[in-house]
């Protein structure tokens, strides 16, 4: 699998780019009604995996595709039951899925992923400033 666009080196870039990708998710919310659905900002993290793939420039192949989504939401589904918290506002559980579907990938380690979610949390402030 060859990236396209590289991988943030930091913390904070990272943050930045969940906040663009969430921005880029919630662009999706108006085009609900055309297929007749409801599409709120808690539902955006569904989009993650594609996002993640977009922002990679990996394509949407099937495999790709599905491997990102599994990761995202198996990794979803098994936190929410530990640690709801993590899912307290729409972009968080954005920033959880990205990052999870960035480790289905293999882009990220399961250390990098929590290392990543941990200073999300801890800046919750500015991902929410920076994803309006």
């Amino acid at each position: 699998m060859q990236i396209k666009h590289s991988i943030p080196e930091t913390p904070r870039a990272w943050l930045e780019e969940i906040a663009k990708a969430y921005k880029d998710a919630r662009e999706t919310i108006p085009f609900g009604a055309l297929v007749g659905k409801d599409i709120k900002p808690d539902d955006l993290f569904h989009m993650a995996p594609v996002i993640c793939l977009k922002f990679r420039g990996l394509g949407l192949t099937g495999r790709l595709r599905k491997q990102a989504t599994e990761a995202a939401l198996s990794s979803y589904v098994a936190t929410e039951d530990e640690s709801p918290e993590v899912f307290s506002t729409p972009q968080i559980a954005f920033a959880f899925a990205y990052l999870a579907s960035h480790f289905g990938l293999d882009l990220l380690d399961a250390d990098a992923v929590s290392t990543l979610m941990e200073y999300v949390e801890e800046h919750q402030d500015k991902l929410l400033s920076l994803a309006k």
